[in-house]
């Protein structure tokens, strides 16, 4: 389970699902009661980014211990790989809705991080499967 590539990838997927509950994405103003109010966007600023920030770094950790069957591995792997790509995009549409001004924080690269993890975990389950199967024509 340790020794192959795509379960360290999952796990850095993880640990990065679950930094950007504490790390913010985006600091800027926003409008309240006519005022400018100095905000941060992290994983817990609304329901629809807990949900998937929540779904994302439990279904990288899942898929660690699906290492038996690794076609189930890969769909999941491969769900999670589009979801994270939804919940940038969902970031990038509650910046222009509500902040006014403000930038991307430098630890906003652990939601960047994400689908690239879990594109390096899906390549190497792959991988796998196809030397698995190669094996299996030699016997």
């Amino acid at each position: 389970m340790i020794q192959r590539i795509q379960t360290l990838w999952l796990l850095i997927a993880t640990a990065c699902g679950f930094c950007t509950f504490k790390f913010p994405f985006y600091s800027g103003n926003i409008i309240e009661n006519s005022q400018k109010v100095f905000s941060e966007l992290n994983g817990k600023t609304t329901i629809p980014l807990i949900i998937l920030t929540v779904a994302i770094a439990i279904a990288s950790f899942i898929c660690v211990f699906l290492f038996k069957d690794r076609k189930m591995q890969l769909r999941i792997t491969l769900v999670t790989f589009i979801v994270s790509l939804g919940l940038i995009f969902l970031y990038f549409s509650i910046i222009k809705s509500k902040y006014i001004d403000g930038n991307l924080t430098i630890t906003s690269m652990f939601t960047f991080f994400m689908p690239i993890f879990l594109f390096f975990a899906a390549r190497g389950i792959y991988l796998d499967q196809k030397l698995v199967k190669s094996v299996d024509r030699l016997r």
